[in-house]
């Protein structure tokens, strides 16, 4: 019973860090439009570096899980949040109209800087908390689908949380225009703090025994990359970030940047794009809270290659539909192909949890370095997405979905090929 006892309270406490993660990161690409409308490149580049410290960050996260365990490593990330979040909301304050870089037009501006900053340390700070819950979750299930079910279980909390961001920052922003700071949006940001703070205070009075004990004197006699199935999921994740953030963030600045036949932006676009990014996540949790209760009898595989399929069918046909065919959303003319976007929210849902789950199977021990791995890749989230923009720039919103239809294809492969563990002579224990 005091096990059971032990167990509820470290799931109930890494879901609400799992929703804590997506509070954070959906801040990005929202934000990202705001900056965009002065610098036409800025629009996913705090999505960037907010993904690109996992590139940093991801190995040495897996190397703290080992040497201080999953709690400590939890409270370092908070206290790196509460960081991040309060150089954001300096980046409002300070530094605004000082040209750092350029002349004139071509200026780039101090606060600008602080934001990117901001967002930089603020990945550090969800990099090491996504590298605690998800093998603690996958763990604490004991592996294979109870251990995808309790991911799913945080995944549901991440997703409410990823709905209530680009919904509340819609909301604020309003009508984007040279009015629109960051000062705007800083009531989010003061919450973040709030909210990051006072988890450090909560966790730390809680008590979470480590799932697999002390790993500091484990020997290492190979490396997670070793198992083919691992190798190949730590690529599906690279792509499969870039797919969760890239289709709603895609969707928000084509629908943000709309304009009328004057060239005007159109009155009250911004808040619709939020709004339906917002869809998206709402799907990702509804999805996910599905997934919680079917894990337990429906393998990973088969979820995901449904799920894959479906998503993949939804983006051809927002890609073909014609853009002409609108419906009313808030007085605002939203092409009719938006819903089949967003509807991808459905599909997503399962993935990272799903992908995680396949990959790390069998690894024992090799669990916590193979974490360590998989949020390095995360940085595919800033890769990605950065590259579809730039594409859906330069091509055409919609024609950047191309990219998103080739990574879903990839992921296909792995589920329905890649994910067999075919190492299973090497020693886990």
């Amino acid at each position: 019973m005091t096990q059971k006892k032990t167990n509820m309270v470290a799931i109930v406490t890494m879901c609400f860090i799992f929703a804590m993660i997506s509070f954070v990161t959906n801040m990005a690409a929202p934000f990202g439009n705001i900056w965009s409308y002065k610098y036409e490149w800025a629009g996913m580049a705090g999505n960037l570096m907010n993904f690109t410290a996992y590139l940093f960050m991801g190995i040495p996260a897996g190397n703290m899980l080992i040497k201080y365990g999953y709690k400590k490593t939890a409270l370092i990330a908070l206290a790196v949040g509460v960081l991040g979040l309060g150089i954001q909301f300096l980046s409002s304050k300070v530094g605004a109209g000082v040209a750092v870089v350029g002349e004139g037009e071509t200026a780039i501006c101090l606060n600008l800087f602080i934001y990117l900053l901001g967002a930089l340390v603020c990945g550090f700070c969800v990099c090491m908390l996504n590298t605690v819950v998800n093998p603690m979750l996958n763990l604490l299930g004991g592996g294979g689908n109870k251990g995808n079910q309790y991911i799913q279980i945080g995944g549901t909390c991440n997703s409410l949380s990823a709905t209530l961001t680009p919904f509340l920052t819609g909301a604020l922003v309003g009508t984007l225009n040279e009015n629109t700071s960051m000062s705007t949006v800083s009531p989010l940001v003061i919450a973040g703090m709030g909210i990051f703070a006072a988890a450090f205070i909560i966790i730390s009075f809680i008590k979470i025994e480590e799932p697999q004990g002390d790993l500091s004197n484990v020997t290492y006699e190979r490396s997670p990359l070793a198992f083919r199935h691992c190798l190949l999921g730590i690529i599906a994740i690279f792509f499969y970030v870039g797919v969760e953030i890239g289709i709603p963030g895609e969707l928000n600045a084509y629908l943000s940047h709309m304009t009328d036949a004057a060239g005007n932006p159109v009155v009250g676009a911004a808040a619709v794009g939020g709004s339906l990014a917002a869809f998206y996540w709402l799907l990702m949790l509804c999805g996910r809270f599905i997934s919680s209760f079917i894990s337990g009898k429906v393998s990973t595989r088969t979820q995901m290659t449904v799920v894959t399929s479906i998503a993949i069918s939804f983006l051809l046909i927002a890609i073909f539909l014609p853009e002409s065919i609108t419906m009313t959303i808030k007085a605002v003319a939203v092409p009719v192909k938006c819903v089949f976007i967003f509807l991808c929210g459905i599909c997503t849902s399962i993935m990272w949890g799903a992908i995680f789950n396949l990959a790390t199977e069998g690894l024992g021990k090799y669990t916590a370095k193979a974490s360590g791995l998989f949020m390095t890749m995360v940085v595919g989230g800033g890769i990605m997405p950065f590259l579809q923009d730039v594409i859906g720039r330069k091509s055409g919103y919609i024609t950047s979905y191309w990219l998103v239809v080739a990574m879903l294809a990839f992921i296909l492969f792995y589920t329905v090929w890649g994910s067999k563990n075919v190492n299973t002579d090497i020693k886990v224990d």
